[in-house]
């Protein structure tokens, strides 16, 4: 009796490669664009309080204290509804619960225009922070439910753009809103603009109802293969992670691991909300310049660091190395900053530029890093975490840099303050917990055939 030899047949490895480019390119083309506008959203009714400062000073009597206090408000409410936005959104799916995030924030900011005094300021803000709480880290989260870890990157880098568009659009948008509308029906500019730039959040609400899926499961522009690829591939990952250690909600909130991650983004994000007081100063100090014209000088560091947030994060997710990625753009960024305090005022634009390019660059490959390593309700309780402990740096950034000012009379000392921060952010990144082996493809994986099956193995029977 004589046998063949046992064989094993697989789909063509080429055509898994187009299944996955597929898939990746329907997943990303159907998000992206969306997700990047709804920050973008949010973040404009974050900050367009910085573009009505001078009014709020002028027509409410405010003193700079009240002004800093109330814009600084806001993260205090976001810090504590932080994780429990979060853990609803893992709860009730990411549809209804980012739906609810915007609406309720679209109405309270909105009722900015009925501030009267400094205690309503202060509520208004401090309501407008618990309403948006979760948002951003339900954001990352909901990219881990259809990226996976080595896509990852670049999806984050491309969203998180939104934070450079926005600093980029909102002045000259602003600027046409409260010069446009001042005094129609009565209303003063300030009012216009908080009531304008609250309409579009309550729409993108009831949009995200209809148009956003909880899942791949979910997606019925997916073809069968492809969603059958991408659920056993992000599946796969998860796995890996269980495996390799799983968390409670309450040991990711105590994870030493997880609050050195909060330390890091704490470094990161105290820079970028300090410097959007030291961009608008070096701008000051340049002649010649309309009141238009530094509305677009303005948005050039922010323009420059789109470019940043694309390219670090792709070469990122090529080369597969997070941490070297993160502290070498912190450490130049620190040193950009630095040169933009002993420079001329162009010179300085242009080095702030650099900064931005490497600093919000490196924001979407910190964010691959706490996501490789949790999972599940530890992710979504860890991510907030870490987002709350990082936030407070949009507290302390402005405060540190006025601080600095009132001392010396410039901000200067204030810049270098937090560039040294920046700094220790750079040290704290070669030192966080991320395990590369966790974001590669599984050797498992399977092939799968054009109608969505698993490919099985077959052996050839032996003939006698």
């Amino acid at each position: 009796m004589s046998s063949a030899p046992a064989t094993t047949t697989e789909s063509d490895p080429a055509e898994v490669d187009e299944l996955k480019t597929r898939t990746m390119r329907k997943v990303a083309t159907r998000l992206i664009p969306v997700l990047l506008l709804l920050y973008v959203i949010a973040y404009l009714d974050r900050v367009n309080v910085t573009f009505a400062q001078d009014k709020l000073e002028s027509d409410l009597g405010f003193s700079g204290a009240v002004y800093g206090f109330g814009a600084g408000i806001f993260f205090i409410g976001y810090f504590f509804l932080e994780v429990p936005s979060n853990l609803a959104l893992h709860r009730f799916g990411a549809r209804k619960w980012m739906a609810r995030i915007m609406i309720t924030w679209g109405v309270i900011s909105a009722c900015t225009l009925f501030v009267k005094s400094p205690a309503s300021f202060y509520g208004v803000r401090f309501l407008l922070g618990i309403a948006e709480a979760g948002f951003f880290p339900g954001m990352i989260l909901y990219l881990s439910y259809w990226f996976p870890a080595r896509e990852r990157a670049k999806a984050v880098g491309f969203f998180m753009s939104a934070i450079a568009i926005s600093y980029a659009i909102g002045a000259p948008v602003s600027g046409a809103i409260m010069s446009v509308f001042d005094g129609v029906a009565g209303l003063n500019d300030w009012q216009w603009l908080f009531l304008i730039e609250a309409i579009p959040a309550v729409l993108a609400g009831f949009f995200v109802l209809t148009y956003l899926d909880d899942g791949p499961e979910d997606a019925k522009w997916l073809a069968a293969d492809e969603k059958r690829w991408l659920a056993k591939r992000l599946e796969s990952e998860e796995r890996a992670r269980l495996n390799a250690e799983r968390h409670t909600v309450g040991e990711a909130l105590k994870d030493r691991r997880v609050l050195t991650f909060g330390l890091l983004y704490f470094c990161m994000v105290v820079n970028v909300y300090g410097l959007s007081f030291w961009v608008g100063e070096i701008v000051d100090n340049i002649s010649g310049l309309s009141e238009v014209g530094k509305g677009f000088v303005t948005a050039i560091p922010y323009t420059v660091a789109i470019v940043g947030l694309v390219v670090i994060s792709r070469h990122s997710d090529r080369t597969g190395d997070r941490k070297g990625h993160v502290s070498l753009c912190l450490a130049v960024a620190a040193a950009a900053f630095v040169i933009s305090t002993v420079v001329g005022p162009v010179a300085a634009v242009a080095a702030l530029a650099v900064g931005l390019f490497f600093l919000l660059g490196a924001h979407p490959v910190f964010w691959t890093m706490p996501a490789a390593l949790l999972s599940g309700t530890a992710a979504a309780a860890g991510i907030a975490l870490i987002n709350s402990i990082g936030n407070i740096g949009g507290f302390v950034g402005p405060y540190l840099v006025g601080l600095v000012k009132d001392a010396t009379g410039s901000t200067d000392g204030g810049l270098i303050a937090l560039a040294l921060i920046l700094l220790g952010g750079a040290v704290l990144a070669t030192r966080v917990a991320h395990d590369p082996a966790l974001e590669r493809a599984p050797r498992d994986e399977p092939r799968f055939t054009r109608d969505g099956a698993p490919a099985r193995a077959r052996r050839t029977q032996p003939v006698g």
